[in-house]
């Protein structure tokens, strides 16, 4: 991504974070955050990637409320920054957060087990 493209990725990120927050009251949105927005170089492709709170139902049911609610979300966005052209928005969830977490219970799992292996020596 371009200079350009970062600064209006991370604008869009602000935004989207209050947007969502405040502004949406479609009961199927639970707590989200909007860990990173990836916009295309030439400014036209949003991808938002996400983080639910929850189980995969309410992810899912989370997915699908802003699905409903881009067209509102987009305008939003167009009126906060502006742009020539407001970007497409697709929303994805972020898998880095739950990767994270699973390696990190992996290395505490392994700093647990080590000393009790050194007892038995």
């Amino acid at each position: 991504m371009s200079l350009r493209a970062n600064r209006v990725g991370e604008q869009m990120k602000k935004e989207l974070s209050e947007i969502i927050g405040r502004k949406i009251k479609d009961p199927r949105i639970g707590f989200v955050t909007v860990t990173d927005v990836a916009v295309t170089g030439d400014l036209q492709q949003a991808t938002v990637y996400i983080s639910v709170l929850g189980d995969e139902e309410q992810k899912e049911n989370t997915l699908k409320g802003l699905s409903k609610a881009t067209g509102f979300i987009r305008s939003e966005i167009g009126q906060r920054i502006r742009l020539r052209k407001t970007p497409e928005i697709s929303f994805e969830f972020d898998e880095s957060v739950a990767y994270g977490n699973r390696i990190e219970s992996l290395i505490t799992q392994i700093h647990s087990e080590k000393p009790a292996n050194k007892d038995e020596e």
